[in-house]
């Protein structure tokens, strides 16, 4: 049985849900999904500029779980980026469902 994920804590909602490559209806598009907790560690980390220490701090996860969620919401987006897909952003319960 795995460990149930602990409360991450995130500061800053995004005034979209989707983004999407320009001239391309959404119905031809495939779509990877980014989380919140992803979404808050780009930002703290590349927005930001903070330490992965820091983030960490501030989103009240180790270092180590942040360095593990910065990497996924990073491959996420250079997945959308690359390979032409919608990016939409979902809570954690949006992403388990």
């Amino acid at each position: 049985m795995a460990r149930p994920e602990c409360p991450r804590k995130v500061c800053h909602k995004p005034g979209c849900k989707y983004f999407k490559p320009q001239g391309v209806p959404m119905t031809d598009l495939r779509v990877q999904r980014l989380r919140m907790d992803e979404l808050e560690a780009l930002r703290l980390s590349d927005s930001l500029g903070l330490s992965q220490a820091d983030a960490a701090k501030r989103m009240g996860v180790s270092q180590p779980t942040f360095n593990r969620i910065l990497a996924k919401a990073r491959g996420a987006v250079t997945t959308a980026l690359v390979d032409g897909m919608a990016l939409e952003i979902v809570t954690s319960e949006e992403a388990d469902g």
